[in-house]
């Protein structure tokens, strides 16, 4: 039986991974911050442990929980938007959006590479087109953009540290989808997404090791 990671399974494009992997007969390891999450998650079938990925004691606690675990799949969905506004951004501000979406894949990608190099896996990361610097036509969303350019970062660098281990290390845009954060305006529905997410990820051999690729593969500019 293949198995999943999902880490940032709470809501959304994570916890709809997880209902699809397991739908499919996957073996499920999914994470998130509140209790109430994880019963949900348990209740799907899923292994269910509880992560804060801002806390470094956390992340070092999940990193016990996976040692010796092979990873055919491994995501990392974890994120946050942060403040609407375009204006000065507060260090409180500044600290969550960055913590959440950068430093905490510059700490669990070294967890989660090694694991998925061993099956010759995938590890992907949810971006959004939103990070590229050749496609962007305007300003705005200014330190959630600068927080997904640091992600793309942070992929390529996995890229080459466990591609030629054997991983296949890719970032995704999802679409704007129907979520918290894309809002019900959205286009997409999440499970229309995460279908073509699934599918993408399943056909991608090496070659597209340190690709940005949009849902459906078509290849983002960075």
């Amino acid at each position: 039986m293949p198995t999943a990671l999902i880490l940032g399974a709470s809501r959304g494009i994570g916890f709809e991974l997880a209902r699809q992997y397991r739908q499919d007969g996957w073996r499920v390891i999914a994470t998130a911050r509140k209790t109430e999450d994880i019963d949900k998650l348990a209740r799907l079938g899923a292994e269910a442990h509880q992560l804060d990925v801002t806390s470094a004691d956390s992340i070092a606690g999940m990193g016990w929980r996976l040692d010796d675990e092979k990873i055919d799949a491994a995501w990392l969905v974890a994120g946050v938007y942060g403040p609407r506004h375009d204006g000065f951004p507060t260090q409180q501000e500044f600290d969550e959006v960055m913590h959440t979406n950068v430093l905490a894949a510059m700490r669990l990608i070294p967890i989660v590479g090694p694991l998925v190099a061993a099956t010759r896996g995938k590890l992907a990361v949810i971006s959004s087109n939103m990070a590229s610097l050749g496609h962007r036509s305007q300003a705005g969303a200014t330190l959630y953009r600068a927080s997904k350019a640091a992600l793309n970062s942070v992929l390529v660098d996995a890229a080459l540290t466990y591609g030629p281990q054997g991983a296949t290390c890719v970032s995704f845009h999802p679409g704007w989808v129907q979520t918290d954060m894309g809002s019900k305006n959205a286009p997409m529905p999440v499970a229309t997404s995460v279908s073509n997410l699934r599918a993408t990820l399943a056909r991608l051999d090496t070659s597209a090791n340190g690709s940005f690729l949009n849902h459906d593969g078509k290849p983002l500019q960075w």
